[in-house]
């Protein structure tokens, strides 16, 4: 299994629980969409995968690791395995679209002819290679979008994960977008994708996750009758 959940829950300051004793699995090169309403863990359990919350009780397995364990000096190395992109896509306006995506790149410390190599293949995978030196507050909200995709695959992850990445998108371009996650599913990387957007996903034919309140209450590839919210997770 890529992932797994055993029993993970995720309590904050309060005393609120954010996710309650939730199990699933995610197999190898597998797509699979996790759906609720605002508020219902969506983006927490993400955050979990990515390390970039820790759960208060339970354990969390990535590519056979229990990362539930691991110190603060690891996590940027298992970070590297993860490809994570946002709805806000938290790209950094004073860098051209070239220097958005080679960031994790220089981060891992490739050398330049490397990162030129691959910044200019994710770049043309999400059709933005003539956009290369501009910069993001020049381009369309759905290329914005793009580049914060080409980032997150830059560096070649095995698992790829997104936060409602079409919450702020039309119609055309947020099938563009899910069209995207599955091409590069099916060059092996596994996706998860967190959404508010039942018919959207529902399309897709995939596993669907429905969390209410924290739990997992539904597993299937038909996504139940929940009313869309106003606002994403």
């Amino acid at each position: 299994m890529m992932l797994r959940f055993d029993n993970v829950g995720k309590r904050y300051e309060g005393g609120r629980e954010a996710l309650s004793g939730l199990s699933f699995e995610l197999g190898y090169q597998e797509m699979a969409f996790v759906t609720g309403h605002s508020g219902a863990g969506k983006s927490t359990l993400l955050k979990l995968i990515a390390l970039i919350e820790r759960a208060s009780y339970g354990q969390i397995f990535l590519n056979g690791r229990n990362v539930s364990r691991i110190g603060r000096r690891q996590i940027p190395y298992v970070r590297r395995e993860i490809g994570i992109i946002f709805q806000n896509h938290n790209l950094l306006t004073d860098r051209t679209v070239f220097d958005n995506v080679a960031l994790p790149l220089i981060i891992a410390g490739h050398d330049r002819r490397e990162i030129q190599k691959r910044v200019r293949a994710a770049l043309d995978k999400v059709g933005l290679l003539d956009k290369e030196r501009r910069y993001p507050l020049m381009l369309s909200g759905g290329e914005q979008q793009r580049v914060g995709i080409a980032r997150a695959i830059v560096h070649r992850p095995p698992l790829l994960l997104a936060d409602e990445p079409t919450g702020n998108l039309d119609p055309d371009l947020s099938r563009e977008i899910m069209q995207l996650f599955e091409q590069f599913n099916q060059v092996g990387v596994t996706v998860l994708v967190a959404s508010h957007d039942l018919e959207l996903i529902t399309r897709m034919g995939r596993r669907i996750l429905v969390l209410d309140n924290g739990r997992l209450v539904s597993e299937s590839n038909v996504a139940p009758q929940v009313v869309p919210e106003e606002a994403p997770a």
